[in-house]
């Protein structure tokens, strides 16, 4: 009988998961909704803005591009850690730190620092000895623009500062609610064109009032918006990713409840076997 009320709890155990995992699915897919929505009405934006921010910085010389300057040599380098506060996500935040490691591992010459927006993977490289500039845990509370440009500006100005020679973005790509891509992306210097940089800057762009004007409105704008951008990105990969895994726990919990009960069955069964074996059993000797 032991065995059996180990099942039966085992079974009220594994019913009570399947129920929690079962919530945070749909609490996931609610959250999906909105997320999904957000990014894709930002992408485009966000797409025509970085493409004109390119062939604006390949017709700026050295002095004109504050945020195109370009190290000959990276010493210092800081990595912003886009990743959730919470967990059960399946591989998302595994994903973003295994991206940072690498990145570490490719250069090591050079010297690097995180900034965390989300706390799981921030948490794990700075446990790793990287030095921290600071976290931002409280911004998916209230994910807005002017949230995200107020990081934009810090990391602008410690680049313009000369602290840093290249900032990254590490952050995971929405695709789908099952799929997400990790993407490791230059924030700053701003990108160069890739060809030929004639061709690119001449482009189909007439430049009012000037590009000194665009300089200090375009630029700094484009890169408030590819962060956000990134940041958006994460925000529905992470409720995305949390939703598919949630959907595996359930259907993982309800196999092994089946199983279980089944055993349950069967063990029952033979205990009541044993019981009608042992009447029967003490019936004859009371017979002899």
């Amino acid at each position: 009988m032991a065995n059996l009320k180990d099942l039966r709890n085992r079974i009220t155990s594994v019913s009570s998961t399947m129920q929690i995992t079962s919530a945070m699915k749909m609490v996931s897919a609610a959250k999906l909704k909105r997320a999904q929505d957000a990014i894709v009405r930002m992408r485009p934006y966000a797409q025509k803005l970085e493409e004109i921010l390119v062939n604006l910085s390949a017709s700026l010389d050295s002095a004109e591009g504050v945020y195109a300057r370009k190290a000959e040599k990276e010493s210092k380098v800081l990595i912003v850690a886009v990743s959730s506060n919470r967990g059960l996500a399946g591989a998302f935040n595994a994903n973003i730190v295994k991206a940072i490691q690498k990145e570490i591992n490719a250069n090591p010459d050079a010297q690097f620092n995180i900034y965390g927006i989300g706390k799981k993977a921030y948490d794990v490289i700075a446990k790793r000895g990287v030095k921290s500039i600071g976290q931002k845990n409280d911004l998916y509370n209230e994910l807005t623009f002017d949230a995200v440009s107020e990081i934009a500006e810090m990391l602008m100005e410690r680049f313009r500062d000369g602290e840093y020679d290249r900032i990254s973005i590490v952050y995971n790509q929405f695709k789908n609610a099952a799929v997400q891509y990790v993407q490791v992306e230059q924030f700053l210097p701003v990108r160069e064109v890739e060809g030929d940089v004639s061709a690119a800057s001449a482009g189909d762009y007439i430049y009012e009032p000037g590009k000194e004007e665009i300089l200090t409105d375009l630029i700094p704008k484009s890169l408030k918006t590819q962060l956000f951008k990134a940041v958006l990105d994460s925000f529905a990969s992470e409720h995305g990713a949390r939703m598919t895994a949630m959907h595996k726990a359930t259907d993982n919990a309800t196999e092994l409840r089946k199983q279980l009960k089944l055993s349950y069955n069967k063990a029952r069964q033979a205990a009541i076997t044993n019981e009608i074996l042992e009447i029967v059993g003490g019936a004859e000797a009371l017979k002899s």
